[in-house]
């Protein structure tokens, strides 16, 4: 809660500048610290990836623009970290190149229900980081908004959170490649079950609820349970 208050502070007084901002424990805030703490967090994707070690990075995101951020992912696509991105809207940098060592995977995905989630995951050799956060990738966003980013720290979250992205990653319905051309074709795989990921994410919701529901009256006293019968 002290960094909402440092948040809420620097809103009210931001003309005495953004040394509130850099105070934040928990909280990356822009457009103070987001910026320089990505570039971290690539870079450390792209140590690891020239040691030989596992580097991955999966974003989700409504736009990405930043020229500074777009060149850094292009220093770890060629390094051989493993980048999926899930971009709904502004995409402003090349998926293929020759030199990348793995390939970039790029999607967008518009369907019936608008999404403006965002979501960053770096692997930080094994010690996961999951974050959540108000910010796409661009200068008006990083530079110039106050936004907020989040670390996820419950376990519970962050596998649901992981999951969700598995599935709109898999997604060969409504998801459209982003190439180097932007031709925005359909990601179509013939071979395999058909997933439309706002259908699926439904139903893996539904599903985990479900289990929730019959669980948690087996776990209380059975005063509780005929309550919950009664009503």
């Amino acid at each position: 809660m002290a960094d909402v208050n440092r948040l809420f502070t620097y809103l009210e007084k931001w003309k005495d500048g953004t040394d509130i901002l850099r105070s934040c424990k928990t909280l990356i805030p822009c457009p103070s610290m987001l910026r320089k703490e990505l570039l971290r967090m690539i870079e450390k994707e792209i140590k690891a990836a020239k040691n030989k070690r596992r580097a991955s990075i999966i974003l989700k995101m409504n736009s990405i623009s930043d020229e500074e951020l777009i060149y850094k992912l292009y220093d770890a696509a060629r390094a051989g970290v493993e980048i999926k991105m899930i971009v709904r809207g502004i995409f402003c940098m090349f998926s293929k190149n020759k030199k990348f060592i793995r390939p970039l995977t790029a999607i967008s995905i518009i369907d019936e229900y608008l999404e403006h989630a965002r979501v960053f995951i770096f692997r930080n050799d094994g010690k996961e980081k999951v974050y959540i956060s108000s910010a796409d990738w661009m200068v008006r966003n990083l530079d110039h908004r106050v936004e907020a980013t989040c670390p996820v720290l419950d376990d519970s979250i962050r596998n649901e959170l992981k999951a969700i992205l598995e599935i709109q990653l898999a997604d060969n319905v409504k998801a459209r490649w982003l190439d180097n051309e932007l031709t925005n074709e359909y990601k179509r795989d013939l071979t395999k079950k058909k997933i439309r990921a706002q259908i699926e994410i439904y139903n893996y919701l539904h599903q985990k609820n479900i289990k929730i529901t019959e669980t948690v009256p087996a776990l209380m006293p059975e005063a509780s349970r005929e309550i919950i019968s009664v009503v």
